[in-house]
């Protein structure tokens, strides 16, 4: 199976990062943000395609992304906490397959291949990017953005980068 879209909730840090990684690579995506459109830098940016919840509450678009996905990768600086910790919990209650990837104690190189080969264990087509807003780990945005790409992008991108 080959991935064909990124959904997240389009908060600052990992979720965007997710989210702009779809965008280098062509890939459809989306997901559910809050009504509102609320991110913690205001306005979630049209360009991510999300729809809004008929609620401002942020569990009901956690909850309606992992739904919406094959797969669920979380993306943190140290132990999963807030929406990443919601993120975590509601996607081992759906049985959905589930990442954690802690960026403090994981290298880049090492989350790429961590990512690549649960793409290919879980045959996700949809997959949802969570994690860490950008507040708490200043960067994260970019790293997951690159992470991703690098992940997801064929065989022969990937060599040529």
């Amino acid at each position: 199976m080959k991935l064909e879209r990124i959904v997240s909730g389009g908060q600052t840090g990992a979720d965007r990062g997710g989210l702009d990684a779809a965008i280098d690579l062509g890939l459809e995506h989306g997901g559910f943000c809050p009504k509102g459109r609320r991110a913690e830098d205001g306005a979630v940016p049209a360009r991510y395609r999300l729809v809004e919840t008929a609620s401002a509450d942020y569990a009901v678009r956690t909850r309606k992304n992992v739904d919406a996905s094959d797969a669920t990768v979380v993306f943190t600086r140290g132990a999963p906490t807030g929406g990443s910790a919601l993120t975590a919990a509601y996607a081992k209650e759906r049985g959905r397959p589930l990442l954690l990837v802690d960026l403090a104690t994981t290298s880049a190189r090492r989350a790429q291949s961590l990512v690549r080969r649960f793409l290919v264990e879980s045959g996700a087509r949809t997959l949802n990017v969570a994690g860490t807003r950008e507040s708490g780990a200043p960067g994260i945005a970019d790293e997951v953005r690159r992470i991703v790409r690098l992940s997801a992008a064929p065989r022969a991108t990937r060599r040529a980068r």
